[in-house]
């Protein structure tokens, strides 16, 4: 189990890996200032959605940030 600390900066590594550094930070500068209920959020962000849908969705995304990551090994 990893700590609250390693949370975060995996969290943050991720959103600027994929938003940029400044994007990352402007999507927590943006959490922190609305009232923001991540799970009411999570719960409606696919509900129009199949789950096959939002699987191929999730593969589509994937295959991005692998050949994302495969031009920077470059």
């Amino acid at each position: 189990m990893r700590t609250d600390t390693e949370i975060k900066i995996a969290g943050f590594e991720i959103l600027s890996n994929t938003l940029g550094m400044v994007e990352a930070e402007r999507f927590i500068a943006l959490i922190q200032r609305e009232k923001f209920d991540y799970t009411k959020w999570r719960e409606s962000l696919f509900s129009e959605l199949s789950g096959e849908e939002i699987s191929k969705k999730a593969m589509e995304f994937q295959q991005t940030l692998n050949e994302k990551m495969n031009r920077t090994k470059r």
